[in-house]
Formats: structure tokens, C-alpha cells, sequence
């Protein structure tokens, strides 16, 4: 497989990981390309503007790719945490519509704003590694960091909260779960997630500009988590793998690709309704692959 699409379908994984997490308390947010845009708006800026960062050598340092993930995350997380207060108090569609108005709101203010380079954006993003193979190693050990994360989450206290929340609001706000919370905790984690992926991707498509932040995005990411299941981490993970790649395995069709995803994001609901990893059908493949402890205890 190419490197360059393994790296791109990284980044869709990462991204549909940021719009699962508010799914997962059942709010249909749509932000996630915003927070995106600033990411990469972030990395954009701080690689380009301030030649400290870059170091003396002859690639960009590793550190302060890490220097402006944590910028991110930390600028991110304080906007969602800012606004989520607010935005969160809408449900279902008129959560997904505010969101969706966040989203061209920052990419306006980009758009207008002469630091950030206007329609044009930023070009020259210095490289911290030299192929796409490096991209594509430090954003797998991404993933697998915070899909390690998700994986915590869904057994810890808040994790739990956030499935009750999602199955029936109102019974868990009478079981003493502070909602509110819950869900301003599941928005600020997905900003910041997202956040960092467009720093990753800043440095990757060695430009930035704010038209990667735009409804498209919103729509696309969503497509992720609709197609791969909302009910794990594993099912946005497949999801943004899948519909990331899928545009290019179908390039020699020409024009045709794109009435092929077009199909394939219509008939993937349909025949899959909980998408096409679910618990029960991880349940169903535990029972067929008991995994090697459950084999072990029948060993003589």
C-alpha cells in the first residue's frame, strides 16, 4: 500500500475517533473539522513564524512537532470547554445545525484573517521526516494511543456515564449523573483529538489552508462513524480506514467513484443499521474465537 493514502487513511480514522466520542453521549456534533482547522492553523503558524522552532537541523524536530500538539490541544480543549457550555444545551438537529455553524464561523475568520494567508493559506510547513513512511509510523502510534484511550474510557466511570446518557438521558440525570458534565467532557476530549490530527496533517500536506475546515469535512467524518458503528471505537476507526481509501481504490473507474461511495454511504446504513462493527457482533466473533485464554484453561 502507498504510504501517502496509509497516512490519509490514518488521519480519517483519527478524525471520525473526534466525532465519535460526542456520539457516544448521543450528541450529533459536527465541530470536529473546526477544532481541525485549528490545529493545523496552530502548527501552520508556529513551524512557519518562528524559526526557533525549527532547530538547527536539517528536518523539523520531532519536539516541536510535539510542542504544537500540546498547543493545540490545549487551545482546542479551552474553545470547546468555552462554548461547549452553551452549544451543548441544544439536542439532536439544533445541536448538529450549531455545530455546523461553529465550523464556518472559524473558517470565515481564517478566510479573513492576514496572518493566516487568506483564501491562499500558508505554504512551505517545514517536514519533520522525509517520506511519507514517517508520517505514516508516528500517526499509526497516534492512533494507537488514543484508540487505547477510547478503550480506557468506555470502562471507566465517565465512559459509562456517557452510555447511559446516550441509551436514556433523563433515567441517568435520576441515577445522580451530572449530564452537563458527561457531555462537555466528551466535546472537549473530541476537540482536542481533533486538534492534534490537524497538526499532524498540517506538516503532512505541507500547507494549510481553511478551506480543510468546511461542511464537506463535517459531513465526511460523520459518514465515518455512520458507517463503521457509533457503538465502539472500533467501528470509527474501521469507518474513516475504509471511506478514506475508498476514493482512490475506485480511481480507475474515472467519474464513476464517485457515484460508487455515494452507493456505498447510502446501502452501508441500510444493510448495516448499527453500523458494520457493533458489540453484538463483537460478541458474535468472541464466541467463534474464544482467544487464547479461554483456550488455554481446556489444555490438559
Amino acid at each position: 500500500m502507498d504510504a501517502g493514502l496509509l497516512q490519509q487513511m490514518l488521519l480519517g480514522a483519527l478524525l471520525g475517533l473526534s466525532v465519535y466520542l460526542p456520539l457516544r453521549c448521543g450528541q450529533l456534533s459536527l465541530a470536529s473539522p473546526g477544532f481541525y482547522a485549528i490545529g493545523g492553523t496552530i502548527a501552520a503558524l508556529l513551524s512557519t513564524r518562528l524559526p526557533a522552532l525549527g532547530g538547527a537541523s536539517a528536518t523539523y524536530p520531532i519536539s516541536s512537532v510535539l510542542l504544537e500538539m500540546g498547543l493545540a490541544a490545549a487551545l482546542t480543549g479551552a474553545i470547546a470547554a468555552a462554548i461547549g457550555s452553551v452549544v451543548l444545551r441544544l439536542r439532536g438537529i439544533y445541536l448538529a445545525i450549531a455545530t455546523i455553524a461553529l465550523v464556518e464561523i472559524l473558517r470565515v475568520i481564517t478566510l479573513n484573517l492576514a496572518i493566516t494567508g487568506g483564501a491562499l493559506g500558508i505554504f512551505g510547513i517545514p517536514q519533520p521526516f522525509n517520506g511519507p513512511e514517517g508520517y505514516a509510523f508516528f500517526t499509526a502510534a497516534l492512533l494507537a494511543l488514543v484508540c487505547w484511550l477510547c478503550d480506557r474510557l468506555e470502562r471507566t466511570r465517565p465512559g459509562l456515564a456517557m452510555a447511559a446518557i446516550r441509551d436514556d438521558e433523563l433515567a441517568a440525570a435520576s441515577q445522580g449523573i451530572d449530564t452537563a458534565q458527561i457531555k462537555l467532557l466528551a466535546f472537549v476530549l473530541s476537540a482536542v483529538v481533533a486538534g492534534i490530527t490537524g497538526v499532524v496533517a498540517a506538516h503532512f500536506l505541507n500547507s494549510w489552508n481553511a478551506k480543510l475546515g468546511n461542511f464537506d469535512a463535517s459531513i465526511t467524518t460523520l459518514a465515518f462513524v455512520v458507517l463503521g458503528g457509533s457503538r465502539t471505537w472500533l467501528g470509527p476507526v474501521l469507518g474513516g480506514l475504509l471511506l478514506t481509501a475508498l476514493p482512490e481504490v475506485l480511481r480507475p473507474v474515472g467519474d464513476l467513484r464517485l457515484i460508487v461511495f455515494g452507493l456505498v454511504i447510502l446501502l452501508g446504513p441500510l444493510l448495516f443499521p448499527q453500523g458494520l462493527i457493533s458489540p453484538e457482533r463483537l460478541q458474535s466473533l468472541g464466541r467463534l474465537w474464544p482467544g487464547p485464554k479461554r483456550l488455554g484453561r481446556q489444555a490438559p
